[in-house]
């Protein structure tokens, strides 16, 4: 069993519940979930559309509240100073200032995280060389292609050097020699003690690069469990199980 201290994000009976204007529930998003990702890991948050993933990844960044339960990272609330320092975040849909070049955006990023300027530069120019974009450093993202723009969009999401990366759907859209750039990337950020949470659409992208997943059906856990435990695909899997989860039992899924 993992040292307490292990834990970078828990989540204990964690709901959210959205309501109308006049304070009525309306949609309960997240349903008493609970997960724990551990220091060096790569877990992956997977779930049909509408399954509560979205909502869950708003409160661990602390852009919700949640309506009953705890989120932490690294032990302390999601909207603290201290816990905001060690994390990164890549939304699903990344929006660059199109007249800015590459160097200039990752500068940029590095001045919110408050960054000197030498030591912003230096780490402007790692990134760059990891991501494959230091040729193109000068040119303004605007003119980037969807995989180029992605990239600098990770990069962007590395500048602080955080603990914690949280990746939303980081291949969705990209052409099949991208994605593998990406996942490439993903997996020498693990292997280097990065800590990664990761949703994905592509139940093929979180086989390559998860070391254990939870599926999310209707705001609850359906199933957790390490990628080789399986059994069978994961995409095979998830289309049995997902559809049927009420009479899911966990036993089936671990080994």
């Amino acid at each position: 069993m993992a040292a307490e201290d292990d834990s970078v994000i828990r989540l204990k009976d964690v709901s959210r519940t959205f309501r109308d204007f006049w304070l009525r529930p309306t949609v309960k998003a997240v349903d008493g979930l609970s997960l724990t990702v551990r220091r060096g890991e790569v877990f992956g948050l997977l779930g049909p559309n509408g399954s509560g993933k979205s909502t869950t990844i708003k409160m661990i960044l602390g852009l919700l509240s949640p309506s009953g339960g705890e989120v932490t990272l690294f032990g302390l609330p999601p909207r603290t100073v201290a816990a905001r320092r060690r994390l990164g975040y890549l939304p699903e849909l990344s929006y660059l200032h199109p007249f800015l070049t590459a160097k200039e955006t990752l500068m940029y990023y590095a001045g919110l995280c408050g960054l000197r300027r030498a030591v912003a530069a230096e780490r402007a120019r790692e990134l760059l060389r990891m991501v494959g974009l230091t040729e193109v450093a000068g040119r303004p993202v605007g003119g980037f292609s969807k995989g180029m723009a992605r990239r600098i969009a990770l990069a962007s999401a590395l500048i602080g050097r955080p603990d914690l990366l949280v990746l939303d759907e980081p291949t969705s859209g990209l052409d099949p020699v991208s994605t593998k750039e990406v996942k490439t990337m993903i997996k020498a950020l693990s292997a280097g003690g990065m800590t990664i949470l990761m949703t994905s659409h592509l139940l093929a992208d979180a086989e390559d690069v998860c070391d254990r997943v939870m599926i999310v059906n209707h705001g609850r856990s359906v199933a957790e469990g390490r990628i080789g435990e399986l059994g069978t695909s994961l995409e095979d899997f998830f289309l049995a199980k997902v559809g049927d989860a009420d009479d899911f039992v966990l036993a089936d899924f671990l080994a």
